[in-house]
């Protein structure tokens, strides 16, 4: 049997020397992070104050309240605002519902086969395909219908209460629907992934303990798993419609108008709504228009003017989003604050 060769232990010298070099490694990576970190951040900080200063005096409440024009000291958001509002809520009606349903059937009630891990995978893949590619689709779908209805055709629904008659465009064409589906399209992948990775945070045993219980398994997801995979669940669902509400692709591609003297359906306050009811019905089958495209055009146009214009815009733009997603912060602390397991 041989003897084991005895192994010579390290100098001194040798672990100060080697001490000394990984601090010398941590600092230099502490610092080299502080630096992309702080450059990163100053780079955000000139593009904000830029853009601020060329929107000062330009940004005020007849900004916010009037329409588009061809006069730059006249131009207003308020077509692109409410046109941005109705796109929202109507991608919101589609995307939330069906994309947390599919997160809770994959992640609660679906078998762990090879269907289910394709479809999981084709999930994680989606959510990085370009939304230009969604605005295609949305097009041949949602704008075209495959061509399924002709070039114009209307369905009419009669004697709805309260509202009376409605006409219905079939295909959709660039309305307000068509480009909300195509947003829905856009972040169903974001928001079943966010829910399934919230779904997978919950701990088993809180499953296992209502099921052990006598809770029905709908029971347990209804009262137990969705309450406690809330916070992550809203966190996703904010922060992709955030990214839906300054998405201009898509909307461009499925023919959103760039110059708009009207709102939706023609909606511009709640009266409008309390004298004409279906103007409701009518406001996601009209055209319409939204704050990215709206800074588009503003852009291009050759006056010197519109770019101030435009940056009261983008200011408008930044606002909304730092909101949506300061709501995100929110609802996840609160959310987190309040739950216990």
């Amino acid at each position: 049997m041989s003897t084991p060769t005895p192994t010579a232990a390290p100098t001194p010298g040798s672990t100060a020397h080697e001490l000394t070099h990984g601090r010398r490694e941590s600092r230099l990576f502490e610092t080299l992070c502080a630096v992309s970190t702080w450059s990163t951040f100053a780079v955000l900080v000139i593009l904000i104050v830029s853009v601020s200063y060329r929107a000062w005096g330009w940004l005020d409440w007849q900004f916010l309240t009037s329409f588009d024009s061809r006069k730059p000291e006249r131009a207003g958001i308020l077509a692109g605002l409410l046109g941005s509002c109705w796109m929202i809520v109507i991608t919101i009606m589609f995307s939330v519902p069906v994309g947390v349903g599919a997160a809770v059937y994959l992640e609660e009630y679906a078998t762990d086969n090879l269907l289910t891990r394709i479809i999981r995978t084709n999930l994680a893949n989606l959510a990085g395909v370009p939304s230009i590619v969604y605005g295609i689709l949305g097009l041949t779908v949602f704008v075209r219908m495959f061509g399924l209805f002709g070039e114009q055709g209307l369905f009419h629904i009669e004697g709805i209460p309260l509202w009376g008659d409605a006409v219905i465009p079939l295909p959709f064409g660039r309305t307000v629907i068509s480009g909300a589906l195509s947003l829905s399209l856009l972040i169903l992948p974001v928001i079943i992934v966010a829910a399934q990775e919230a779904l997978r945070a919950v701990p088993p045993s809180l499953r296992h303990a209502s099921l052990a219980l006598g809770a029905t398994r709908w029971q347990t997801i209804r009262h137990q798993v969705l309450p406690s995979a809330l916070p992550g669940i809203m966190t996703g669902v904010i922060l992709a419609i955030s990214r839906a509400f300054g998405e201009t692709a898509p909307l461009v591609m499925i023919g959103a108008m760039t110059f708009v003297r009207f709102a939706p359906g023609k909606i511009t306050s709640l009266q409008v709504v309390f004298d004409d009811p279906a103007s409701l019905v009518r406001a996601p089958f009209d055209t319409f228009t939204v704050i990215p495209i709206q800074i588009f055009n503003w852009v291009r146009q050759a006056k010197s003017e519109f770019q101030h214009v435009a940056a009261a815009g983008i200011v408008v733009l930044l606002v909304v989003l730092l909101v949506l997603n300061g709501l995100a912060i929110y609802v996840r602390h609160r959310s987190q604050k309040n739950l216990r397991w």
